[in-house]
């Protein structure tokens, strides 16, 4: 018996797989991502905790003697039995190794793939339906939605894509749909462009936030980040039937016929989640980078095809 095993049986240490399992869901919690197992991260105190680890089982260390260079390495046990066992996630395709990850996303993380996500959500009992709102990333959809944020915009650019798709495989749409959500949603930090409300769910697998066509996907309207707006799901409701638009400086516009409705509509307590937009000055809130800010024609669709009271200034979506 190796000196690892016999230090892993005389602490009575939890086996490899209970360790990937937990793991898996760990990941899931985590968004997708974990970067390192040490004590500078809770993570490693929290699955500590589910298997009731005691203060001998967190702190024993691993020594390796260098001969050579005469000196002692120690190594926690529980952080190498960590690693151990997402490496092995990693041999069977489960999770991408940190120098993987890199090579495909530029971030340096323990990252789920697709077909490690599926098994976290099998463990955690929830249906694969699921998949198009989890916030959790996978190495696939980084891969594509950093695709579609460091993409250059075209100099013609149009929101229309008459030739697009509507058929495709199950697999390719929902990855697709889930790389443009995360580009959308990574653009504007989680966060309403409208109001400004960024939350997640309790357990922190799911943003509020939605990625929100400006020309929609029924008008043949593009999946990438120059035609989408992340908005709350009142405000995505709001902007698609054309309750308030965005203007060209980016300026909010609320329909006039916001003044025919009844004095208790749209509100949420005190607060009039309606009206609200329609101070003066308000703006959305916009991403970072100029590059990611929404197109002007894709806001003249809107204006012009979905605003409940269109400005009159009607142009030609090619002009």
């Amino acid at each position: 018996m190796s000196y690892e095993r016999q230090m892993r049986h005389n602490l009575a240490m939890p086996q490899r797989r209970q360790i990937e399992q937990s793991l898996l869901r760990a990941f899931l919690r985590q968004g997708g991502v974990i970067q390192k197992f040490n004590d500078k991260h809770d993570l490693v105190n929290t699955l500590a905790d589910e298997f009731s680890l005691n203060l001998s089982q967190r702190t024993a260390c691993l020594q390796t003697v260098y001969r050579k260079e005469n000196r002692v390495k120690n190594a926690v046990l529980w952080h190498r039995l960590l690693f151990r066992a997402a490496d092995a996630l990693a041999n069977r395709g489960l999770v991408s190794k940190p120098g993987q990850t890199f090579k495909k996303t530029a971030r340096r993380e323990w990252m789920l793939t697709e077909k490690g996500l599926t098994a976290a959500m099998g463990l955690c009992d929830l249906p694969l339906e699921q998949k198009a709102v989890l916030s959790a990333i996978t190495c696939e959809v980084q891969t594509a939605a950093n695709q579609l944020i460091n993409h250059p915009k075209p100099a013609n650019y149009n929101p229309i894509n008459h030739q697009k798709k509507r058929i495709q495989t199950a697999r390719h749409a929902l990855l697709r749909y889930r790389a443009f959500r995360h580009a959308v949603i990574e653009a504007y930090d989680c966060r309403c462009a409208a109001c400004g409300l960024k939350l997640a769910s309790p357990d922190g697998t799911s943003w509020e936030v939605q990625a929100a066509h400006v020309v929609p996907s029924s008008a043949f309207g593009r999946d990438d980040i120059w035609n989408s707006i992340a908005l709350c799901r009142f405000h995505h409701w709001a902007f698609d039937v054309g309750w308030f638009t965005v203007l060209d400086n980016f300026g909010i516009q609320l329909s006039n016929r916001s003044t025919l409705l009844p004095s208790n509509h749209s509100l949420m307590g005190r607060y009039d989640c309606l009206r609200a937009l329609g101070r003066s000055q308000s703006r959305i809130h916009l991403p970072a980078h100029a590059n990611l800010y929404p197109d002007t024609l894709a806001l003249l669709w809107h204006r012009q095809n979905v605003f409940a009271n269109p400005r009159p200034d009607k142009r030609p979506l090619n002009s």
